[in-house]
């Protein structure tokens, strides 16, 4: 699992930006920045700053199951802009709260 990429889809899907998690974690923008691009590799205890900001466990953070999307919904979210597709994970997150 690369690390970088597993916290940049946890981020995007909560709508978070670069510098919105970073702060709730307590550390740097271009720390965080140089993770996801994969030219740093962050510690436990720095992963677990990111983890509770993000409201994932350690384990959650690590769990690699796919999970099926429905063909439909795949075709019709692909469809949308970036900002619509933040607009519509920050929805279906207010639903699971």
């Amino acid at each position: 699992m690369e690390v970088g990429k597993r916290i940049k889809a946890l981020r995007e899907m909560q709508g978070l930006t670069v510098n919105r998690l970073a702060n709730m974690a307590g550390l740097s923008q271009s720390f965080l920045r140089e993770i996801e691009l994969g030219n740093k590799t962050p510690t436990v205890e720095t992963l677990s700053y990111f983890c509770e900001a993000l409201g994932v466990s350690l384990s959650e953070f690590f769990r690699e199951e796919e999970y099926e999307i429905n063909p439909m919904l795949k075709t019709a979210v692909s469809r949308f802009s970036n900002e619509q597709q933040l607009r519509l994970a920050e929805f279906l997150n207010s639903l699971c709260q």
